[in-house]
């Protein structure tokens, strides 16, 4: 892969998750030594706390485990991200799964029951949208 890539800020060991912790990726890291990563956190870029309650998509809202809808909040990191990835020219991004933001093709399914579904989180959803590809952290492997 050439050009910069978008990474999910936790994937490089940030601690930003909502649990205010980071999962770090060595596939992630080695990548980054063939081309240069640019991390972003939507969540905290659209304004929410570290850590935070833990929140699911339920349609087009997204709403965290107290019954708060925090979709503005997720709509405006979404928007930051991709125009940080516009900005430093990234044509792929590397996403945290699962994440109500992140999440690529998979996500859980508003239940708060650990259940996944098919769909994608607000970020990883507005950057396709926006031609740019999008890949979980098990697909690294189609980038390196």
């Amino acid at each position: 892969m050439k050009g910069p890539i978008l990474v999910s800020a936790c994937l490089i060991g940030r601690c930003c998750r909502y649990d205010g912790t980071g999962k770090e990726l060595p596939e992630l890291l080695r990548l980054g030594e063939r081309c240069r990563l640019v991390p972003v956190c939507p969540e905290c870029l659209g304004g929410l706390p570290t850590p935070r309650p833990p929140a699911e998509r339920q349609g087009n809202r997204v709403v965290n485990r107290e019954g708060e809808d925090v979709t503005e909040a997720y709509r405006r990191g979404a928007e930051q991200a991709l125009r940080i990835a516009l900005e430093h020219r990234c044509t792929a991004a590397v996403l945290k799964e699962r994440s109500p933001s992140c999440g690529a093709g998979r996500i859980y399914d508003g239940t708060f029951r650990h259940i996944l579904t098919a769909g994608d989180g607000v970020t990883a959803e507005l950057l396709r949208k926006n031609g740019i590809t999008v890949v979980g952290e098990s697909q690294i492997h189609t980038l390196l």
